[in-house]
């Protein structure tokens, strides 16, 4: 499967579709591929590919070492080109803007069971192994260090699974990166309604008969209904939806549309790995190791993350060098898929860039 941005925050970018993308910049694409990986069940891939884009040029110092290197982390569904929409690459990568590709090395991979790495429908379909976020964190971690020769980050960035990521990161390789930009997350086990909606998706599709157990001909078009269902409203956006969508032909028009586009481009054990993948994230009992500075930001619109929970207010004072800051609603908001849209915080990320070591 091949999206070109997370699921989670494309239901609400799609609302604002219309935008061109002739100033994007080209990226250079390549493959790692690993053997043996071992996931954290002990269930072994033989060949692990990781698929990845880059931006920028790599600076080393006297010993041969990138100094400039940046890890962009995407959403659950979505892969590394998410980030060169217009929303994003425009008001960061150009000159003098706080990832100016003249100063910095950017690299935007496809995670572990996204895009065009590994991942089931390759071939293995159910029989690939299940993996979770510490598999695919550990992924990262070797196409850096293994296959582009980056062992040390100026930054990671992340967005929804992206954000739940830089959690592990901080937790598990605290001296890696100088900074950490955690986007539309909590740093705790995913339980309640945010458990609910994923579990509503998964069972949507292994209970549609098609499912076969996984062993499919023809895609589980009943299964995918119900878990794209689920994924719009997950990244919907209360306020632009209620001023957009200002009429039931007009509501209902949109969500057809939206189900013409995005089935054909699912596949069911693809998507049903990458929901299920957060079933044991939880890293909020070692949130204290975390040492490098961090900037965590949220929306008040967000379904999956909402703020009455009070759940960031609760853990951010535990991040010894950490920032919280909460985006307000409004109808220019994009609920979930804010973290796409650079302008909300574009200052947070100049700010945490000059703490960090400027």
């Amino acid at each position: 499967m091949r999206t070109t941005t997370g699921w989670l925050a494309g239901a609400a970018l799609t609302l604002w579709a219309g935008l061109a993308l002739a100033q994007t910049p080209v990226p250079v694409e390549g493959d790692w591929v690993g053997h043996d990986f071992q996931m954290e069940s002990g269930a072994i891939l033989p060949e692990l590919k990781i698929h990845y884009r880059t931006l920028g040029t790599p600076v080393r110092d006297a010993t041969g070492r990138i100094t400039n290197a940046v890890m962009i982390l995407h959403g659950t569904g979505g892969t590394g080109a998410q980030f060169l929409v217009p929303q994003f690459a425009d008001e960061l990568y150009g000159p003098g803007q706080p990832l100016d590709l003249t100063r910095y090395y950017v690299i935007l991979p496809d995670n572990l069971g996204h895009g065009d790495s590994s991942k089931p429908s390759d071939g293995l379909r159910a029989a690939f192994p299940e993996y979770d976020y510490a598999d695919m964190v550990e992924a990262q971690r070797r196409l850096l260090v293994e296959g582009l020769g980056v062992d040390h980050l100026r930054l990671i960035f992340g967005t929804s699974m992206g954000c739940m990521h830089i959690f592990v990161w901080g937790e598990t390789h605290p001296g890696f990166a100088d900074a950490l930009m955690p986007m539309a997350c909590e740093p705790t086990a995913i339980t309640g309604r945010n458990r609910l909606w994923r579990a509503m998706l998964l069972d949507g599709i292994r209970s549609d008969p098609a499912w076969q157990g996984g062993d499919y001909s023809d895609q589980p078009q009943q299964g995918l209904r119900t878990a794209v269902d689920l994924l719009l409203l997950a990244g919907s956006a209360p306020m632009p939806m209620q001023r957009d969508l200002a009429t039931r032909e007009i509501a209902d028009g949109w969500l057809a549309a939206q189900q013409d586009r995005r089935m054909p481009a699912l596949d069911a054990n693809d998507l049903w790995y990458q929901v299920n993948a957060s079933w044991n994230y939880d890293p909020s009992a070692d949130l204290e190791k975390i040492t490098a500075p961090l900037t965590w930001i949220n929306s008040a619109d967000d379904f999956i993350n909402p703020p009455e929970l009070g759940l960031s207010e609760q853990f951010a004072p535990r991040i010894r060098n950490g920032r919280y800051r909460l985006i307000p609603n409004s109808v220019d908001g994009h609920g979930h898929g804010t973290h796409t849209w650079a302008v909300f915080w574009k200052a947070d990320l100049v700010e945490l860039l000059a703490r960090s070591g400027g």
